[in-house]
This record gives C-alpha cells, sequence and structure tokens, in this order.
C-alpha cells in the first residue's frame, strides 16, 4: 500500500493526479470525506467492486453509492423529479447520501433490488479535486469493517489493518466518525432511512 499526504483544504495537484492515474488502473482507495474515510475505485471494474464487497464483507444486494462532482453530473446517473433537485441544491456538497432510481448509465450490479442507487457529493477537498479530474462518477463505499460500529477515521489505523488490502491511502489527517445521513423519496417527499452527519432540519423529513 502506497500512502499519499494531502493537504485537507488545499490537496497538492501532483498527488490527486497520481491517485487519478491510479484508479484508471485498477487501484482501491482509501480517502477522506467531509464524513468518514471511504473506499473508492472506478465503477466499472468489476475486480475492485469485488473487493470491496470481500473488505466490508457485503452480500450481493448491498447498494453502492457513486460519489459525484456536483448536481450536472448526478443527472447523468440518477432521475430528478423537481422537488428531488430542489432538495439536492439545497444540500450538496454535504453529508447527505440521496437514494434516487438509477439510470441507464449505473450498471445493475451497482443498483438495489428497486433499480436505485446511491448518490452523494461530498464537502471535502481531496474527493472533490479528484473528481475534478475524471470525467465520471467514483463509486464509493464507507470504510466499515464487519462486526465493527464504527468507520475507521485514523490514517495511522487504516494504514495498519489494511495495509495489504488496499492500493493507495490518501491521507488528509483524522476523519470524522459520523456517517452520511441517507435519504429516499416518496412521491418527491423526502424521508431519512439513516440518520448520521446532515441535519435532518435541512431535508424538511
Amino acid at each position: 500500500m502506497q500512502r499519499l499526504h494531502l493537504h485537507p483544504q488545499n490537496p497538492q495537484p501532483r498527488l490527486l493526479a497520481k491517485a487519478a492515474e491510479a484508479l484508471t488502473r485498477g487501484a482501491l482507495l482509501a480517502c477522506p470525506t467531509d464524513c468518514s474515510y471511504v473506499l473508492l475505485c472506478e465503477p466499472t471494474d468489476k475486480a475492485a467492486v469485488e473487493r470491496i464487497r470481500a473488505l466490508r464483507g457485503l452480500d450481493e444486494d448491498h447498494p453502492f453509492t457513486l460519489l459525484c462532482r456536483d448536481l450536472s453530473q448526478v443527472s447523468t446517473y440518477a432521475t430528478l423529479g423537481t422537488a428531488e433537485h430542489r432538495l439536492l441544491r439545497a444540500c450538496t456538497p454535504g453529508p447527505y447520501t440521496f437514494v434516487l432510481p438509477a439510470t441507464r448509465e449505473v450498471p445493475k450490479r451497482l443498483q438495489d433490488r428497486r433499480r436505485s442507487v446511491g448518490i452523494r457529493i461530498s464537502d471535502h477537498a481531496v474527493p472533490l479535486g479528484l473528481l475534478a479530474l475524471r470525467d465520471t462518477p467514483l463509486l464509493s463505499s464507507t470504510l466499515q469493517l464487519p462486526g465493527e460500529d464504527f468507520p475507521l477515521v485514523d490514517p495511522d489505523d487504516i494504514a495498519e489493518r489494511l495495509a495489504k488490502r488496499i492500493d493507495l491511502l490518501l491521507d488528509a489527517g483524522p476523519g470524522d466518525h459520523q456517517v452520511s445521513t441517507v435519504v429516499t423519496f416518496d412521491n418527491g417527499v423526502p424521508h431519512v432511512l439513516r440518520l448520521g452527519k446532515g441535519d435532518p432540519a435541512r431535508l424538511g423529513a
């Protein structure tokens, strides 16, 4: 495993470019967000996706999240009604994951049984900088190991425990123990599926 030390507010472009290039070669990354650290890989890389499933102990039905650059990119991968678009515009970037109907651009293996996909726009300079170098989103999964109550947030801990299971650690200092608030919609009305760091009052849910 390689470890890159990035500034949390102004990540070095050279290191971001190195991480972006590694992703194109099938690398599995640990990356900070405005919540906990997450695992990242190319959504189309089946081998990397299976590595995430194995590392996290996930079954075939577990939904994944697409980490997007901005709202315009979201509309390529998820169907947004007027209410959904308005709420995402108000709450992103931020600590929310929105479960939305997937478009044909999303591989079926990344969708849940309802043909939905998680969408997230993180308010953290490292993943935003990484996504700025790409044309497509990244597949994201909370870095929480089987049987543990909280995600991994200490880069030293991540390096020690996952040295042989991930390829690259983007170290921007300690993360937040909280996960994102997960939101779904019923006829345009938001409902909180999982309460996390995001304030539900902002959702009107």
